[in-house]
C-alpha cells in the first residue's frame, strides 16, 4: 500500500520534554523503528508536526537583540522543516539501510480571506501556568488558550488548498524514495490573483490536514495519524470516557472533539475517507505497524451503508 504518515509532536517532544536537540533525537531514533517496520512492507510518505519546536523558535527570534524584527511564522516553519526533516532523515536511514530518502521543504497555498486568521486555534510552543501565559501575551501581543494541561500561544491555522509540490513527491515515490514532506503543515504562503507570485503568511497550517489533502492527491491508500493517545476518545477526561475502536467519517464528525488538539486529527481522517474510500487510523506513536493490521487504534472506514 501507499501510506502517508503524520506524525505528531510528540514523535520528538513528549509532554514536560526539554527541547534540546538530543532529546529530540533520541524520540525520533524510537519512532524510526516503528516506521521502518512498515516502510518494509508499504510505500511510505511521512509527514511531522512542528509546534513546539516552531514556538520555540519565535520566542527566540522575538528576544533576539540583533533582529529590527522577530522571523515570521512562514520562515520558521521552514527552519522546522529543515530540522526536522535532517532528524527524521538520519534515523530512517540507519533504521532502512539502503533506502533511498529524501527531505522535502514544501509549501501549502492557503487563502488570504481565511476567516481562520481572525480566530487562532492553532497551539504552538511551551505549556505555561496560566498566570504566566497570560504575562507573555500582554508582553509580546500574543493569543492563548487553554491546553490540555496548560496555557499555550495560538496562532491562525487557515485550511490547506494545495501543497505546491506534490508532483515532486510523486516522481520521488515513482523512483522508491521513502519522501518526508509537508513538515509543520508546510510553508504557508497565498498567490497574488494576478502574477501567481508567493507570499508567506503569519500562520501554522494543521499538519494532519495538510497529510489528508496530500494523501488523497497522491492516491494513498491509507491515512495514519499519530499522537500521544492509543485511540480516539469520546468524553476524554471524564468518568465517562471510552475508546472508539472504529468510526465512519459522520460519527467522528459528530463527536465534538476540540478544535485544538483531537478535533483536526478526526476531520482530516474523516475527510480523506470521504474523498478517496480509502482507511485511515489514529493512535499511539508506537503501534503503527499494529494500526495498520488493524490490531490497534481507532479505525475510519467509509460508510458502506451510506
Amino acid at each position: 500500500m501507499r501510506i502517508v504518515v503524520a506524525l505528531g509532536g510528540n514523535a520528538l517532544l513528549h509532554r514536560g520534554d526539554r527541547p534540546d536537540a538530543a532529546v529530540q533525537q533520541a524520540n525520533v531514533d524510537r519512532t524510526a523503528t516503528g516506521l521502518a517496520a512498515l516502510a518494509r512492507e508499504h510505500e511510505l510518505v511521512i509527514t511531522h508536526g512542528n509546534g513546539p519546536q516552531v514556538g520555540l523558535l519565535a520566542m527566540e527570534s522575538e528576544a533576539d537583540p540583533a533582529l529590527s524584527a522577530p522571523y515570521p511564522l512562514d520562515l520558521l516553519g521552514a527552519q522546522t522543516q529543515g530540522m526536522i526533516g535532517s532528524l527524521l532523515t538520519r534515523a530512517m536511514h540507519d533504521a532502512l539501510p539502503g533506502q533511498r530518502i529524501a527531505a522535502l521543504v514544501t509549501h501549502t497555498l492557503v487563502r488570504a480571506d481565511d476567516p481562520a486568521f481572525a480566530r487562532p486555534t492553532k497551539f504552538v510552543g511551551q505549556v505555561y501556568s496560566r498566570q504566566l501565559a497570560e504575562e507573555l501575551a500582554r508582553k509580546r501581543g500574543w493569543r492563548i488558550a487553554l491546553d490540555t494541561t496548560g496555557w499555550r500561544r495560538v496562532v491562525a491555522s487557515p485550511a490547506p488548498e494545495r501543497i505546491l509540490e506534490t508532483e515532486t513527491v510523486r516522481e520521488l515515490l515513482s523512483g522508491g524514495t521513502l519522501v518526508i514532506c509537508g513538515g509543520g503543515g508546510g510553508v504557508p504562503v497565498t498567490a497574488d490573483r494576478d502574477t501567481g507570485a508567493l507570499s508567506g503568511v503569519e500562520a501554522v497550517i494543521d499538519k494532519d490536514l495538510t497529510a489528508a489533502l496530500l494523501a488523497e492527491d497522491l492516491k494513498a491508500d491509507f491515512l495514519l495519524i499519530l499522537t500521544d493517545v492509543p485511540y480516539v476518545y469520546q468524553g476524554y477526561g471524564t468518568p465517562d470516557q471510552r475508546p472508539l475502536l472504529d468510526a465512519t467519517p459522520q460519527e467522528l464528525r459528530s463527536g465534538g472533539f476540540p478544535a485544538g488538539s483531537m478535533g483536526p486529527k478526526t476531520e482530516a481522517a474523516a475527510r480523506f475517507v470521504e474523498q478517496t474510500g480509502g482507511l485511515a487510523a489514529i493512535g499511539a506513536l508506537d503501534a503503527a505497524h499494529e494500526m495498520v493490521h488493524g490490531r490497534s487504534g481507532t479505525l475510519v472506514r467509509p460508510d458502506l451503508a451510506g
